[in-house]
């Protein structure tokens, strides 16, 4: 298998004085490095980005999941809010759920909803669906 994923984080505005999930950018990059070394041997291949450009505004857990984005051009899968990809989050843990999503990627993409399809797929992570 060789299969080129990228993870693009969103920038986060926090609208919530009692809600906040912030994760140093050490915490991130320790994590994606790690991510890799587990998933490269497979031929799974993971682009951490940012997109400054563009902002999401964040009330809770559901909208932090739509402000990360995968993308896996050979599966079909443009941009989809991480949301999209896992449904509901168990522990609501950030990188547990970015691996989770990035596992299904990289296995079972077509497990995944497609994008603009007539099915109603709704977990409630504001990407519209």
């Amino acid at each position: 298998m060789d299969k080129q994923i990228t993870v693009a984080f969103y920038t986060r505005n926090y609208l919530r004085d009692d809600w906040r999930k912030d994760v140093s950018e050490t915490e991130i990059e320790e994590f994606f490095a790690e991510l890799r070394a587990e998933l490269g041997p497979l031929g799974v291949r993971i682009e951490r980005i940012d997109e400054p450009a563009v902002t999401m505004d964040i009330r809770g857990y559901g909208d932090l999941l739509n402000s990360v984005r995968i993308r896996s051009p050979q599966d079909g899968l443009s941009n989809l809010c991480l949301g999209h990809v896992i449904g509901q989050s168990a522990n609501s843990n950030l990188f547990e759920d970015i691996r989770r999503g990035v596992s299904r990627v990289a296995f079972a993409p077509e497990t995944i909803e497609p994008e603009g399809s007539d099915k109603v797929v709704c977990h409630n992570c504001g990407c519209g669906c």
